[in-house]
């Protein structure tokens, strides 16, 4: 069955598990609320018929680089044209350089449904999105001026570039090189690699945003700047002038995404300009960083779907054996297959609620300015990043199981989901690193704005009793345990608090999915299909936040207790 946009679930989520309807009350997003089906459908109707026909040509015939110049996969360029011309890069971006002012979440909806159609294209836009919001918060106005509308309309396009072969995570490790020219710019020089789309024929101009530190920088992420550097430098009137001193070097040759030219960019005295201040271009580039850290929680999201959909096509029309209860002959009436196709179902429910919930309190914190959706916001990020794209990756690999042996045979196209999607897990921070930042840096208020969370998620529960008395119990006392786990993990050491991250994370996340489910059963009346899928989702997958929180009790002494020696015998 082909890729189907999951248009009426972004809908009821946002309807009726988010309170996004707190969002279009604002008055920055007052207009929004009268344009969010229409957006929704458009869109829908985009992936369904342009993008998700070129998911399957990307794999098969990757970006090249030949001569110097990269060549996209077939479509791709009409593709993007067809993103471009339809104003979806600036669906959020403010409409003071021509971008619509739309909601976050209902952007991410959006991002999800497209990254479902065609991973591999659908990163072009969502790096040019995060530019565009690093160079509103940070840049000059002049800046602002020359590359904002450019950059909103999809003319010219935006990338990321930190990571250098001797620098992966630790930023700071840099080695790209900036001084200043007399004229106010900057002469970068150094190495980039796995840059995003860093170079390619589908719009007339790149623009790079560059780590580098500057001769007076200081060791460290502190010394470091940040720099906008075009392939193209625009003239006095925005168009693009000679070519800037920087090529691609080569593109990557990865276990996925092979759409997307991944590129080994080599700057060689390029001109650039400052973004923020001098030492300072963390700061900047961690706007960017943020935002693309929802959008790759997406991105997963999305593969999620779209492998559940094959595989739930597949297990409809294959018949194996004879199967145990009444129905049309299938797989999927076999228990088994059953199973996973509603741990998948569910899960990507989940994913998607605790996603989505994160733009609202991102819109909310832009609209309001209020601490505690800011709070939120900050919170929700790498639970949704992580647990985005930890359930992409274990939905794709589910479904190339709902496939049987076929799932192993490329041409089925089961494994590229798998293939694809395992590299947000890596992206912007491994997922490892988002556990961390959840219980290092989000966690030095106390706990206090995740156990303001929980409470929410605890009332919820309490107004559910009368309705789904069962379903509502398990998830008030999940949330119970996971408030007195927050305590233990804020009282712990933060070695201690490393150790368990990643498991915290996750047991975060499943009784926030437990969360969602309940909503959407309570908004459904407590019978029908998403209270059958709450239930799957709260006393089959939930329960799992238990084994995770018992990390919390063991430390980090029995980790570093099985030595070096013990790990080579």
């Amino acid at each position: 069955m082909p890729y189907r946009a999951p248009v009426g679930e972004m809908r009821f989520l946002l309807d009726h598990v988010l309170n996004y309807a707190d969002v279009t009350a604002t008055e920055r997003y007052a207009e929004a609320g009268e344009v969010t089906e229409a957006i929704l459908t458009e869109a829908g109707k985009l992936c369904d018929e342009v993008l998700a026909p070129l998911q399957r040509p990307g794999d098969l015939h990757p970006a090249k680089l030949e001569n110097g110049v990269v060549r996209t996969s077939p479509g791709f360029a009409e593709g993007y044209g067809a993103i471009r011309d339809g104003g979806w890069v600036a669906i959020a971006a403010d409409p003071e350089h021509g971008g619509m002012g739309l909601p976050i979440a209902l952007g991410s909806a959006v991002n999800d449904m497209m990254s479902g159609a065609c991973l591999s294209l659908q990163l072009n836009p969502l790096l040019t999105q995060g530019q565009i919001e690093a160079l509103e918060n940070h840049a000059s106005d002049q800046l602002k001026a020359t590359y904002l509308p450019k950059l909103i309309s999809g003319e010219w396009t935006g990338t990321m570039n930190l990571t250098e072969p001797q620098a992966g995570s630790d930023v700071g490790a840099l080695r790209t090189k900036a001084e200043r020219n007399p004229d106010g710019s900057y002469a970068i020089t150094g190495q980039k690699i796995y840059i995003t789309w860093g170079d390619h024929d589908v719009a007339e101009n790149v623009c790079h945003l560059v780590l580098a530190r500057l001769p007076d920088g200081g060791p460290g992420t502190k010394g470091i700047s940040l720099f906008l550097v075009p392939k193209f430098i625009p003239d006095a009137a925005g168009h693009p002038g000679p070519r800037n001193s920087l090529s691609v070097v080569s593109l990557e040759h990865k276990l996925g995404l092979h759409g997307s030219p991944t590129a080994v960019m080599q700057y060689d005295g390029a001109k650039g300009w400052l973004v923020g201040e001098e030492h300072d271009g963390m700061r900047a580039m961690f706007t960017m960083m943020n935002n693309a850290r929802l959008g790759v929680a997406v991105q997963g999201i999305g593969v999620a779907e779209a492998a559940y959909q094959k595989a739930l096509g597949y297990a409809m029309d294959r018949k194996q054996g004879k199967t145990p209860v009444e129905g049309a002959g299938a797989i999927v009436d076999h228990a088994d297959v059953r199973r996973m196709l509603v741990s998948m179902r569910a899960e990507i429910f989940a994913a998607r609620a605790i996603a989505l919930a994160c733009g609202v309190a991102l819109d909310m914190a832009k609209a309001t300015g209020h601490a505690d959706w800011k709070a939120r916001a900050a919170l929700l990020t790498p639970i949704a990043k992580a647990y985005g794209t930890d359930t992409g990756i274990a939905v794709a690999n589910t479904g190339i199981q709902v496939h049987g042996g076929m799932g192993f045979v490329e041409e089925t196209g089961a494994a590229q989901f798998l293939r694809d999607v395992r590299v947000t897990a890596i992206y912007e921070g491994t997922n490892g690193i988002q556990a961390m930042d959840l219980v290092g840096r989000k966690m030095m208020d106390g706990g206090e704005a995740a156990c303001r969370l929980l409470e929410e998620v605890q009332g919820d529960a309490e107004a559910a009793r009368a309705l789904l008395p069962d379903l509502a119990n398990a998830v008030w006392s999940a949330a119970e345990t996971l408030r007195e786990g927050t305590e233990t993990l804020v009282a712990a050491g933060m070695q201690d608090r490393f150790a368990a991250a990643v498991p915290y994370l996750r047991a975060f996340a499943l009784v926030l999915g437990g969360h969602y489910h309940l909503r959407a059963a309570r908004a459904e009346g407590g019978a029908g299909p998403r209270t059958r899928l709450a239930a799957a989702f709260i006393t089959r997958l939930m329960p799992e936040y238990a084994t995770c929180l018992s990390h919390l009790r063991e430390g980090a002494d029995g980790l570093y207790a099985v030595t070096i020696e013990d790990l080579c015998a």
